[in-house]
């Protein structure tokens, strides 16, 4: 293993005779954010259980930090900050008696906790709020209090488990900005699971997982290069009669989708004046806009990602973290 701040080579889990984790090998460097891309079932979960020491593998290696996830787990788990797709907090307590409680968990030094707690909170504008009960907490606040407890013990890794699900638009952005930020101010390395492509474009590299396997690893922007060509989506009154004419006159080939047809081609803008002109079906509308992720994902494993919903698997994985830590 090397000092990147993951590494995993060869990883497999299995259930019986079924591979939730199927030989998958990648690295993060450290300082570096990035998304792992799948729909429910993909993996994504199974392998963040490993690298948290929550789950062992069935083969394979792993290390975070350069600790191994079999041999040296407390290591890991000192060095990790976790923020779960479902809330963990205790409602019953106040955010500040949350973080006391984390900071207890992690053997954070009784002289510098104060300060460390007051730093935290400030940083995701919950200091004023400290003192009243999570249950008051929107579900923004929640989550930015989760963030904060996640960063209490300055962890080398942070893990992010869909960190903005279910937040507003602005909310989401602010929490971006913290997690940013955070890479910027501090050198944290930033993996993390998001459905949200906006998001995934803010990753220094995303790794797409289906099936068990990663199917792709590159920059956001290399992915896309993937698709290379422009897409132009149309309705028209025959969408048939038009899917015909499109594949028999510009050798392309369209899908239909939602009473739209959608295909690609290179030099949309250029294509597009000259194609409306002599287009013999009654065009309702017609779009061009460039590659997405979304078309990255269904060109590389052949269907869209669907939405991710809270399996509570995570709420269970922070009750054994926080048993197995052994404080």
């Amino acid at each position: 293993m090397t000092n990147k701040a993951i590494e995993v080579i060869n990883l497999v889990k299995k259930y019986g005779q079924l591979a939730a984790v199927n030989d998958i090998s990648f690295d993060v460097g450290q300082g570096e954010i990035f998304g792992f891309l799948g729909p429910n079932g993909a993996g994504k979960t199974t392998t963040i259980k490993i690298l948290c020491t929550l789950a062992r593998p069935s083969s394979g290696q792993a290390a975070v930090s350069g600790f191994d996830v079999v041999h040296q787990q407390r290591q890991v788990r000192e060095s990790i900050g976790l923020v779960f797709q479902d809330p963990s907090l205790d409602e019953k307590l106040s955010g500040i008696q949350n973080l006391r409680f984390h900071a207890m968990i992690y053997d954070v030094p009784s002289k510098v906790r104060g300060q460390r707690i007051e730093q935290v909170l400030n940083m995701v504008e919950l200091w004023d709020r400290r003192n009243n009960k999570v249950t008051s907490y929107s579900g923004g606040m929640k989550r930015r209090l989760e963030l904060a407890r996640g960063l209490l013990h300055n962890p080398k890794v942070l893990f992010l488990d869909e960190p903005t699900l279910g937040l507003d638009p602005q909310t989401r952005n602010r929490i971006w900005e913290y997690i940013t930020g955070l890479q910027k101010r501090e050198g944290t390395t930033i993996f993390l699971t998001t459905h949200y492509m906006d998001e995934a474009e803010k990753a220094n590299r995303i790794a797409i997982i289906d099936n068990g396997k990663i199917v792709a690893i590159d920059t956001p922007t290399k992915l896309k290069e993937m698709v290379g060509k422009d897409i132009i989506t149309i309705r028209t009154d025959d969408n048939a009669k038009a899917a015909e004419e499109i594949t028999s006159r510009y050798q392309l080939e369209t899908r239909a989708d939602n009473n739209e047809l959608i295909f690609e081609k290179a030099g949309g803008e250029e294509f597009l004046p000259a194609f409306i002109k002599e287009f013999n079906t009654e065009i309702l509308s017609i779009s061009l806009r460039r590659p997405s992720l979304d078309d990255v994902f269904l060109k590389l494993t052949g269907h869209e990602i669907r939405q991710e919903q809270a399996s509570g698997s995570f709420k269970e994985m922070a009750k054994r973290f926080g048993r197995n830590m052994g404080h």
